[in-house]
């Protein structure tokens, strides 16, 4: 059984940094791409970025230059390091694995 759970979401201010990270269990890791995907409020959800099961990695265009996916194919980890965070990156982010399995999200707030 798939189990993907996400952290290290929280307040901070605009400019901010915050590192999220995503521990995956029940699947073969190492074979399959990772996503970070996000929900803000009566919107839709969206990629933010992936990486694949080889380290190639894509962004969506609001987050290129400011955050970086990668993973640790030894520990079943992904990561999100968000920098220069702004108000507008205000969401839930959720990890996903092989483009269908979601973990619980973690809630991103980015707020003076």
């Amino acid at each position: 059984q798939v189990r993907l759970v996400e952290s290290g979401g929280g307040l901070v201010q605009p400019g901010g940094s915050l590192r999220l990270s995503c521990a995956a269990s029940g699947i073969m890791f190492r074979t399959i791409a990772m996503a970070w995907y996000r929900q803000a409020p009566g919107k839709q959800r969206e990629l933010v970025a992936f990486i694949t099961n080889i380290g190639t990695t894509n962004y969506g265009d609001s987050v290129k230059g400011r955050f970086t996916i990668s993973r640790d194919n030894a520990k079943n980890m992904v990561y999100l390091q968000m920098n220069t965070l702004k108000p507008e990156d205000t969401a839930v982010y959720y990890c996903n694995a092989n483009w269908k399995n979601w973990g619980q999200g973690t809630q991103v707030t980015v707020s003076s």
